[in-house]
């Protein structure tokens, strides 16, 4: 039988990153000292916006995930006011923040980046997982410069070779076919490769192929697809313009798709896959350990803007019961309490299952 794993088994460190409704700290486990990363969603903000099923979602995916190249849930526990997951802690940044900083990556990291994300690609298809949202944002480094795939949150599974039909993901990355999906005719695994190749081009060039916008509408990008032609760099080699196009290719059809594919290009008939999954291939970039290796504000913000910061919850909850004990009477207690977990019950009505995720432990799932 594992511990049940609370909030109070984790030292606060300090505020890292934050999404569309939840934030990212640094936290140390107190008896074993090991770092992690913490994600922390407000229960609240996530009914608010209609969000609770994605984070279920996505705990259930992550929950029976295990990559090197994976950004990997250990733990898993909510409170009162928030739903927390804690998982590997990547200090290299984002490859995001790393455009940010005006990174050029050379080919030949660009290539080792492929061949990773590639091998966390065929992991997840042989899970029957399409990410649908890769991009440099969802891509983070370690110390020593590899590759992590991060954010499951609008990931999907399916089942006996069966298409996606709803558009889910971030449209400069998003695949023609995501655009053009009905009842009848949706996408696959491919989505995820063509994401690939966009971001690909965008490390190596510092902007995308295609100038796409959030408010372009499907039409406009379709449009874009059909009558834009995408301009390579002479500076590249014709090896690694002919592995993007491939990965580019508006025909799902004919695009590279599947790990086999990639290891059969002639481009990376050099590459030991074996020593590459091992992660003794040295990338050519290596983050610098000398900062942090994120945007500061975040941590600023949190300790300035935060109306409920991380650090000061465990004062603040225990202030709030004693309050609430001194000034309620047990009924209206107790209706507090139902109505914290109703997001948990509507998701049993739904069919999500959610009974592994009061303070587990992944070990023991």
């Amino acid at each position: 039988m594992g511990v049940n794993i609370t909030f109070d088994h984790f030292e606060i460190l300090r505020a890292i990153g934050k999404g569309s409704f939840g934030k990212v700290c640094i936290v140390q486990k107190k008896d074993t000292k090991k770092m992690y990363a913490m994600k922390y969603m407000n229960k609240q903000k996530c009914v608010e916006r209609n969000e609770v099923r994605n984070v279920f979602k996505e705990l259930q995916i992550m929950q029976e995930l295990e990559h090197p190249f994976l950004v990997n849930l250990w733990y898993s526990f909510q409170d009162e006011e928030d739903m927390f997951m804690v998982v590997d802690l990547l200090l290299g940044g984002d490859l995001r923040y790393h455009l940010q900083q005006n990174v050029r990556f050379e080919e030949e990291t660009v290539k080792l980046f492929i061949c990773e994300l590639a091998l966390a690609l065929d992991y997840l298809q042989s899970r029957n997982i399409i990410h649908r949202d890769i991009k440099p944002d969802n891509v983070l480094l370690d110390e020593q410069g590899h590759v992590h795939v991060t954010d499951f949150n609008i990931a999907t599974v399916i089942t006996n070779d069966t298409q996606v039909t709803n558009i889910a993901g971030t449209k400069p990355y998003m695949a023609p076919e995501m655009f053009t999906a009905t009842k009848t005719s949706g996408y696959s695994y491919a989505v995820d490769w063509w994401s690939l190749g966009i971001t690909a081009y965008e490390l190596l060039r510092g902007r995308r192929p295609y100038h796409i916008r959030s408010s372009n509408s499907a039409n406009e990008i379709l449009h874009m697809y059909k009558t834009v032609t995408i301009m390579y760099p002479a500076a590249w080699s014709q090896d690694m313009i002919s592995l993007i196009k491939k990965l580019v290719e508006i025909n799902s059809e004919e695009r590279f798709f599947q790990l086999n594919h990639i290891q059969e290009f002639p481009y990376l008939a050099d590459i030991n896959w074996d020593a590459v999954l091992q992660k003794t291939v040295l990338p050519g970039f290596l983050p610098n350990k000398g900062k942090l290796n994120c945007d500061p504000t975040f941590e600023l913000e949190e300790m300035i803007l935060e109306s409920k910061p991380l650090h000061k919850k465990k004062k603040r909850l225990a202030k709030k019961e004693k309050e609430s004990n001194k000034n309620e009477s047990s009924e209206v207690r107790q209706r507090k309490l139902d109505f914290c977990f109703v997001p948990l019950l509507v998701l049993c009505l739904c069919g999500v299952t959610i009974q592994s995720y009061n303070g587990t432990e992944k070990s023991d799932l």
